[in-house]
């Protein structure tokens, strides 16, 4: 069993993206501030309506996947296909955009808190023109797990496992294996987790600082810095005040990204093929969007 400890710590930066939505964005920041297979990962969250209200208008995505994890708020999920999905709080929208989709994420509030993530998550080559699929999961779908010491862990997508426990999340099956869990710690207590060993993993704790314990020593990870650990089999984390904070892991892809703005490939030939298929109206073929089954 070998301790994770961290590796990197990388600060986010307040950006803006769509029609002007401020986030704050650690992984993705650049291209080199990336961790295989997990490409970007924004944090929205303001209680002033003229930092969220414009949204994210109509715009293409190809050959990744991303996971909107909405802590609070309502957003309206719109396709090219006339799907809608509305995501509330406590939901998650997980979205393959596989060759091709083209929609729109528009607050469905005029004013107070709205606050959650943004993920994308990278497809091998061999799935990165397969059809488009999407999937809303409700708060109440979501796999809770109350552990002794106080401590609470959702299990989004993977299977949670610490030292006595073990739950399967809401996704699971992917070729990359995601693991995603938001852990809601107690002050004073730790938290062993158990990783695949040969996964990349990184922790961003979104409310208060917390700390990496790796045997003897141990280091503080602050508030909205996302923290590539090294590798290895546990993790164990503790809060000095009540803490949350997300653990991501996943089973590195290994193949070259090639990336321009809302287009994942993994050569400049396929991402020229994606702009020229944007521009003529074929980004997302001819075939409707299929349903991922939970």
């Amino acid at each position: 069993m070998t301790a994770r400890s961290i590796k990197q710590l990388i600060p986010s930066r307040q950006v803006s993206d769509g029609a002007g939505v401020k986030i704050q964005r650690s992984l993705g920041l650049t291209q080199q501030l990336r961790l295989d297979p997990f490409l970007m990962l924004d944090c929205f969250g303001s209680d002033q309506a003229s930092d969220y209200l414009a949204g994210f208008p109509a715009h293409p995505h190809r050959g990744f996947e991303t996971v909107t994890y909405m802590l609070h708020g309502h957003m309206l999920h719109e396709d090219h296909m006339g799907n809608k999905g509305h995501l509330k709080s406590g939901g998650v929208q997980w979205m393959t955009a596989g060759r091709g989709i083209i929609h729109s994420e528009m607050p469905q509030q005029e004013s107070g808190l709205m606050q959650g993530f943004q993920l994308w998550l990278n497809l091998p080559a061999a799935e990165k023109m397969k059809d488009a699929a999407y999937v809303d999961i409700a708060p109440e779908d979501i796999p809770v797990l109350q552990l002794d010491a106080g401590h609470q862990v959702k299990v989004i997508a993977g299977q949670f496992r610490s030292e006595q426990h073990q739950l399967d999340g809401a996704i699971r099956g992917l070729s990359t294996d995601p693991q995603y869990y938001d852990l809601h710690l107690v002050a004073g207590q730790s938290l062993h987790i158990e990783l695949p060993e040969d996964y990349q993993a990184l922790v961003y704790p979104y409310e208060q600082a917390v700390t990496i314990l790796h045997g003897d020593t141990s280091s503080k990870v602050p508030m909205h810095q996302a923290a590539v650990l090294t590798a290895g089999s546990t993790l164990q984390v503790q809060a000095d005040q009540d803490s949350k904070l997300l653990v991501l892991a996943g089973k590195p892809i290994g193949e070259p990204v090639a990336q321009y703005g809302p287009f994942v490939m993994n050569t400049s030939e396929e991402i020229e093929q994606a702009i020229r298929d944007y521009q003529t109206g074929t980004l997302t073929g001819d075939k409707p969007l299929q349903s991922i089954q939970i």
